[in-house]
């Protein structure tokens, strides 16, 4: 069973690309978003953010970034993420305008607000091609370690859910042995397109 996949998280930047990259060179058919208002991104201080507009071209932050404290975006991992970035897509995209990209069979946010936020605008689209859609909540810390782990947990259930012939018969004994097997709580919820 071949299903279209959308990895979500807040900027489309760490555990959302994370994924996509580690998926797509994988062989999935898969995109990835972010829901927040903007692209925020560690700046000097907490209160200090970097902060971009959605399509932003990932290499124009790289270069903004290198060319502002080289050592420190370097040194804190956000340089190496954005050359990672690069290479998957041309820009961080948001969840709440990709309506043109067509419809997915299974999305999956990192965080519980971003799942909320997934469902809420599924449910304010018009769902007139009555398609379901799955949408999983895989709960990731946002720093690279805990995305890179959080990306070969999603992996792993993109394949147990490409191994079925019907997720939605199926989807419950995934979720329970995903669950016993690697200790983690999943929240998921069908909606529609």
């Amino acid at each position: 069973m071949k299903l279209r996949y959308a990895m979500v998280c807040s900027s489309n930047q760490n555990r959302s690309m994370e994924a996509h990259s580690l998926l797509k060179r994988q062989g999935f058919d898969v995109s990835s978003y972010g829901t927040g208002a903007h692209v925020k991104l560690p700046g000097p201080s907490l209160r200090e953010p970097n902060v971009y507009d959605f399509g932003t071209p990932y290499k124009q932050m790289f270069d903004d970034l290198r060319r502002k404290d080289p050592e420190l975006y370097k040194r804190n991992g956000i340089l190496p993420m954005l050359k990672r970035n690069l290479a998957v897509k041309y820009a961080p995209q948001r969840w709440q305008h990709n309506a043109a990209d067509g419809s997915f069979d299974v999305v999956f946010t990192f965080e519980e607000k971003v799942f909320d936020m997934v469902l809420e605008d599924l449910h304010n689209r018009d769902q007139g091609l009555m398609k379901s859609v799955l949408v999983i909540n895989l709960e990731v810390k946002d720093n690279h370690e805990e995305a890179a782990i959080g990306a070969r947990l999603a992996l792993d259930l993109c394949q147990q859910l490409e191994s079925t012939e019907s997720w939605e018969d199926s989807i419950d004994d995934i979720v329970a042995a995903f669950e016993r097997q690697h200790r983690r709580k999943l929240i998921y919820s069908i909606s529609f397109y």
